[in-house]
C-alpha cells in the first residue's frame, strides 16, 4: 500500500545522504573549522551546563520534597512522557519545517519554564506538582527540539563531516555533565535549589544569540518534505524494512527504558545505601559524566563504527551495572559509575550516528525522532518501575534488575541483526490492519 508523501513511494537506496568512504580515524575537532557548528557548539556549552545543574537540582528538590525515590522517577517520567506520545510527531513536523526556527521556539519555552521553578522556589512557594509541571512543559519542548537538533547538524557541516559532528555534539553534552552537577552540588548546599534554576533559564541567552549570529549562506540546503498523507508511517516503514536501523532502536528502547534510570539509581544510593547526601549524588553523576565524555570523544574520532559495537557497549554496561549493584563501599561504587558512563554513551553515539548517516535526508526527522522517543519516552514506563523496585526492594535490587535487563536485551538484539543478513521485514496494511512479515531479502540488496 502507497503511504509516501505525494506518490506514496517511500525513498530509495541511491538518494541517500550518506558520507563518502570514510578514513578510519578522523581528525577530532574537524567540525569546529566550520563557522556557524562552530556557533551552535559554543552556544550548547553555555546551555548544556545550565540544563544538567537544573537536572540534579530538580532531582534532589523533588526528593527533599517528598524523600521518595517513586517521586523522582515520576518526575523523570513526565519529562520523558510527551517524547514517547508525540515524539513521531514531533519528527514528521521537524521534516517540513526549516530547523534553526524551530531550535529558537523550543530554547524560548525552556527558558521561561527554568525562570518560572526559580520564582517559585526562591519564593518558598514550590510545591512537588509544580516540578511535575515544569518537566512536563521541558518534554513537550523536546518533542521538537531533539529532531529538529539532530538534522539541524546535516544542515550545518554536510555529510562529510556528520559522524564527526555528532560525537562531539555529544562530548559538549557530556562534558556539561562534568561541570553542571558541581555547579549543582554548590549552589544546593550553599544558596539552594532555586537559584539552579534561574542560573539555567539565563543560561539560554547563549545559544539564542549564537544562532541569530550564523550565517544563512553558509548553511547547508536540505531538502524538506512537502506535506502529505501516510508520512508518519512511512517514517515506520523506512525502518523496520532496514535491520540496521531497526534492531539498534530496539536495543535502546529497552536500554533507556530501564537501564538508564540513574536519577532514580544514583540518589536513591546517595542518600538510602551511603546516607551521604547530595554531595554523593553530584560526585556520582559528575563520575558518570566523565567516563560519556572519554565515550563520546573515542566514537568522535572514527569515521565508520562496527555494528556489533553499540550491542556489545550494551552487554559490557549491563554487566556492569549488576556489579555495582552489590558495591560494598560508596568509593567502590562510584568508580564503576566512569566506565558504566563510558560505555552507555558509547551506545548512544554509535546509535544515533547510525541513524544520522544510513537515512534519506526526507525521513531523517521521522527516524531520529523514533530514536529519540524509544531512548528517552521510555522514561514514562521504566522510571516509576524501577523506582517502585527501588523502594520496594531497595537500591540494590533495583540496580541489578536494570543490569539483567541491559545485558539480556543486547544479547538478544545483537543475535538478531547478525542473522538479519539475509532477510528483510515486510510490512504494510490492509483492510485498517497492520502486517508484518520476515521475507528473503532481493539479491544485490542490502540494508532493506
Amino acid at each position: 500500500m502507497s503511504t509516501g508523501p505525494g506518490t506514496g513511494s517511500a525513498p530509495t537506496p541511491d538518494v541517500r545522504d550518506r558520507c563518502g568512504p570514510p578514513a578510519p580515524r578522523a581528525r577530532l575537532l574537524s567540525s569546529l573549522k566550520v563557522r556557524n557548528y562552530r556557533l551552535f557548539f559554543l552556544g550548547q556549552v553555555v546551555s548544556n551546563n545550565g540544563t544538567w545543574t537544573q537536572r540534579i537540582a530538580q532531582d534532589w528538590l523533588v526528593l527533599s520534597l517528598t524523600g521518595s525515590s517513586t517521586a523522582v522517577g515520576i518526575t523523570t517520567a513526565l519529562q520523558f512522557l510527551p517524547l514517547l506520545l508525540f515524539g513521531l510527531y514531533g519528527g514528521v513536523l521537524v521534516d517540513r519545517l526549516p530547523k534553526r526556527p524551530v531550535l529558537a521556539a523550543t530554547q524560548v519555552v525552556m527558558a521561561l519554564t527554568a525562570l518560572a521553578l526559580a520564582a517559585l522556589t526562591l519564593t518558598g512557594r514550590v510545591h512537588v506538582w509544580h516540578v511535575y509541571a515544569a518537566a512536563f512543559a521541558v518534554g513537550l519542548a523536546t518533542v521538537f527540539d531533539n529532531p529538529a537538533r539532530q538534522s539541524f547538524l546535516a544542515e550545518l557541516v554536510g555529510p562529510s563531516l556528520l559522524r564527526n559532528a555528532v560525537g562531539l555534539n555529544s562530548a559538549n553534552f557530556q562534558s556539561a555533565r562534568l561541570i553542571g552537577p558541581a555547579i549543582a552540588g554548590l549552589l544546593i548546599t550553599g544558596v539552594g535549589t532555586g537559584w539552579a534554576f534561574l542560573l539555567n533559564g539565563v543560561s539560554f541567552a547563549a545559544p539564542l544569540t549564537c544562532m541569530m549570529l550564523m550565517r544563512n549562506r553558509e548553511l547547508r540546503a536540505v531538502e524538506r518534505a512537502p506535506r502529505g498523507k501516510g508520512q508518519l508511517r512511512e517514517g515506520l516503514r523506512y525502518v523496520a524494512g532496514r535491520p540496521e536501523l531497526l534492531w539498534p532502536i530496539v536495543l535502546v528502547g529497552f536500554f533507556g527504558t530501564f537501564a538508564l534510570n540513574f536519577p532514580v539509581h544514583l540518589s536513591a544510593y546517595a542518600d538510602d545505601v551511603f546516607d551521604a547526601g547530595a554531595g554523593a549524588y553530584s560526585l556520582f553523576n559528575t563520575l558518570v559524566a566523565a567516563g560519556s565524555l572519554a565515550g563520546a570523544l573515542l566514537t568522535a574520532r572514527h569515521e565508520s563504527a562496527r555494528r556489533r559495537l553499540p550491542f556489545l557497549a550494551a552487554l559490557a554496561f549491563g554487566v556492569l551495572q549488576t556489579v555495582a549493584a552489590a558495591a560494598p563501599t560508596l568509593w567502590s561504587f562510584a568508580l564503576l559509575m566512569v566506565p558504566m558512563g563510558l560505555f552507555a554513551m558509547v551506545v548512544n553515539v554509535a546509535t544515533n550516528a547510525t541513524m544520522q548517516t544510513s537515512t534519506a535526508v526526507t525521513v531523517r526527522g521521522r527516524v531520529t525522532a523514533l530514536y529519540m522517543m524509544v531512548l528517552l519516552g521510555g522514561a514514562p514506563l521504566g522510571a516509576p518501575v524501577v523506582g517502585w523496585i527501588t523502594d520496594t526492594y531497595g537500591a540494590r535490587a533495583g540496580l541489578a534488575a536494570a543490569g539483567a535487563v541491559a545485558t539480556g536485551t543486547a544479547a538478544v538484539t545483537g543475535f538478531l541483526l547478525l542473522r538479519a543478513g539475509d532477510h528483510r521485514i515486510a510490512v504494510g496494511w490492509r483492510r485498517r490492519r497492520p502486517w508484518i512479515r520476515i521475507v528473503p531479502r532481493e539479491p544485490g540488496k542490502s540494508g532493506g
